[in-house]
């Protein structure tokens, strides 16, 4: 199996704390099935992916991993734009050190804005704009009403492995305007019976009490009986407070909602039925809920001089803030439907996201509270059904051209409300998308895949007609049924002018709506009506990239220049406390460049970096004039990290993260770097295997790149986590 530098196997990274019981890395001995992105992770020869030489999708090994949400299942090598796989070792890598998804995520993709720390990962974009972010092709962004908390809807244990495409893209339909997260889930391992136990225990080093420390198990089975390939996962974890580098309590963030002081559990289930040895049916469901102690309440900061948020006993107003996601879904996959592969998934998804109380004067309303001391607290609800249909023939043309042709269509219903009050915060919205596409590739000589496609979007809007809350003056709002339609090309090519060499361009567009929640509660103006709402126009984002890669025996590398644009954009401002959506034009440009050098085959490295630069359209004549802030982009930011193998029982890891000074237009929101270092060594027993890892090592103190740069808030203004130590033991059985 040849390597990529993008897709480490095994004993390419030196630190695996592997769960046999469930099922890790593809083994090149079974096949690889990718849960569904619209076009499944296809078994494939080690020359290209789905040609006639296969014979028995399940029999046939997997020496080559596609990435299913470009949904035509492409391989890294040859993508037109910059893809990256999170392999399940480097999840389990980070786990050790860190459950946050979105530090996760931060600590992998140098593009992706360092982590709020918080249940809220409002900001937190990639390549400066918001990912479409999936479970197994299942959308978790809410487009109509974002919370900022999609990052947070599954335990990263229950993670096989991540596919990162970066840059705009419309494959996947609405939301992908900074790129596609797809989070695959665990798979069946071989075997007629496995299970798999995890426990941990995090605590701060600067101080041993039990309020601050954290605990988490998780519990899996899996196996095959006949034509039957089943799963079944759990996990609870409980969170304590978090202490900064100076042993202080950091600030809980009680109206967004927090990951310390907090409880969570998930569970994981799977049932999948082979039909015969090219057709498979799966059933899966995943219900992911997050919810606060309210045991503490926040003591504000003083910004100005440095002073961060922080946290004291207390029970906070109203109820616990929360997460609740049930994401269910069944797939489909003939991998030889005359020589095709058809895919096909239904799947649904229930979401809840309660956000804290307060006295804010969004929610004032001198008829209830005529002091000006109304506390209340906004409920976020949305239901979402869909399809996805796809079908790829790659035997044309000699096997030298390979057509997708699918249709995704998608129901949406939207609404948020104030949950003390039972008053309408943003009316009951629902969003239909249908949406056919095609997508081309031709190889006409061995060196030269070029690409293109197109997608048509065809969506609707369905508002009922509502009231305006006091706050922005009460005005009756007429509903309406308002629609749009954009067709969306992209086009691309990869060239390998000698061996192990290629460069790559590729221009996408990306469809997506504005934060039609926010826009609708905004309006202030009586007698509007929402059929003729300009700021509810949806949104085309132009993505344009070229790089170059290497891939060679032990060195890999890959360097990319993009630049982002959409000339009616969506940009979020912070005014008086509050969030006010402005739509602009925008353009991000950046630089991306990592570099994989195996040592030894035991000692791997890696060095990855991520320049970038905003700007918009301020004053709307035509000019970029005014920077985007951290609300928007992250900060400059070079990670390395090195995995080791020392003996065959013992591993170790280290990465550090460091995030370049970065400054913007208003001077109060210049973010200080800072360097981040964690480290992790495991060792494996006569049963089980014990990890120790500690997240920043160095027990940095500092304040969030979002509390810095994002907003300028003394009640926000949160100092990150200083150091951790994570016992953790495995074993499988």
């Amino acid at each position: 199996m040849k390597r990529h530098a993008l897709w480490p196997t095994v004993s390419m990274l030196g630190l695996a704390v592997s769960a046999p019981g469930l099922a890790q890395e593809a083994n090149p001995a079974e096949p690889a099935f990718s849960e569904q992105s619209g076009v499944s992770e296809q078994p494939a020869t080690s020359e290209q992916p789905g040609t006639s030489e296969q014979t028995s999708a399940r029999t046939e090994p997997a020496d080559v991993m596609v990435v299913t949400a470009s949904r035509t299942g492409t391989t890294v090598e040859d993508s037109p734009q910059t893809v990256r796989i999170i392999t399940n070792e480097e999840i389990q890598q980070q786990l050790q050190v860190t459950t946050d998804s979105s530090q996760i995520l931060s600590n992998l993709l140098p593009s992706y804005s360092p982590s709020r720390q918080k249940m809220s990962g409002s900001g937190e974009t990639l390549r400066g704009r918001r990912p479409l972010i999936l479970i197994d092709g299942i959308p978790q962004s809410n487009p109509l009403r974002p919370t900022g908390r999609e990052a947070h809807t599954i335990d990263y244990s229950m993670v096989d492995h991540i596919e990162v495409i970066q840059g705009a893209n419309a494959t996947n339909g609405i939301g992908a305007a900074g790129g596609v997260i797809n989070i695959i889930t665990r798979r069946p391992e071989p075997g007629s019976f496995n299970q798999h136990v995890d426990v941990q225990m995090t605590t701060p080093t600067s101080q041993l009490k039990s309020e601050t420390n954290s605990y988490k198990v998780n519990y899996g089975l899996s196996g095959n009986a006949g034509d039957f390939d089943y799963l079944f996962s759990v996990g609870y974890e409980d969170q304590g407070m978090f202490l900064d580098g100076d042993g202080d309590y950091i600030g809980v963030d009680n109206t967004q909602g927090d990951l310390m002081d907090s409880r969570s559990y998930d569970i994981l289930g799977k049932l999948a039925y082979w039909i015969d040895d090219n057709q498979r049916l799966q059933f899966t469901v995943n219900h992911y809920d997050i919810e606060g102690n309210g045991d503490y309440v926040s003591v504000t900061g003083d910004r100005e001089n440095g002073v961060p948020t922080t946290s004291e006993s207390g029970t906070p107003e109203g109820d616990a803030p929360f997460n609740e996601v049930w994401t269910t879904g069944l797939s489909y996959d003939n991998y030889d439907l005359e020589g095709m592969h058809l895919s096909a998934l239904a799947y649904y998804q229930d979401y809840q996201s309660l956000f804290g109380a307060t006295d804010s004067g969004n929610f004032q309303d001198p008829s209830i509270a005529p002091d000006g001391t109304l506390y209340d607290q906004s409920m976020a609800e949305t239901q979402k059904w869909g399809t996805k249909l796809s079908l790829t023939n790659d035997q044309l043309w000699d096997e030298r051209l390979k057509i997708t042709g699918g249709l995704d269509t998608m129901v949406d219903e939207t609404e948020q409300y104030l949950w003390l009050t039972d008053r309408t915060y943003v009316p009951p919205i629902q969003y239909t998308d249908i949406s056919p596409f095609l997508q081309f590739e031709l190889r006409p000589v061995d060196s030269l895949l070029l690409s293109a496609g197109v997608r048509y979007e065809y969506a609707k809007l369905d508002i009922d007609s509502y009231r305006t809350v006091a706050a922005n003056g009460g005005v009756d709002v007429e509903g309406g049924s308002p629609s749009f339609d954009e067709t969306l090309f992209n086009f691309g090519a990869v060239w390998t002018p000698v061996e192990n060499w290629n460069l790559f361009a590729n221009y996408s567009e990306g469809f997506s709506v504005p934060d039609v929640g926010r826009a609708l509660r905004g309006i202030s103006e009586p007698g509007r009506s929402v059929d003729n709402f300009e700021n509810l126009r949806p949104i085309v984002t132009d993505n344009i990239e070229t790089g170059v890669r290497y891939e060679g025996d032990r060195l890999g590398a890959e360097l990319s220049y993009y630049v982002s644009s959409s000339d009616f954009g969506d940009r979020v401002e912070e005014v008086n406390d509050a969030f006010v959506l402005k739509r602009e034009e925008t353009e991000i440009e950046g630089v991306e460049a990592s570099v994989d050098y195996q040592f030894t085959s035991n000692h791997k490295g890696r060095l990855a970096y991520s320049y970038m630069d905003g700007r918009y359209d301020s004053d709307d004549n035509g000019s970029l004039d005014a920077k985007l802030n951290g609300l928007n982009v992250a900060p400059d930011r070079l990670i390395a990290s090195w995995s080791a193998r020392w003996t065959p029982e013992f591993t170790s890891f280290v990465q550090a993260n460091y995030a370049f000074d970065k400054s913007f237009d208003e001077e109060e929101r210049e973010f200080d770097g800072y360097l981040l270092v964690d480290a992790a060594v495991g060792y494996e027993l006569p049963v089980g295997q014990v990890n120790v890892g500690v997240a920043n090592l160095l027990d940095e103190d500092y304040v969030t790149y979002y509390s810095q740069s994002a907003l300028v808030n003394d009640d926000r203004y949160f100092a990150g986590r200083g150091r951790t130590v994570t016992l953790g033991y495995s074993v499988d059985f």
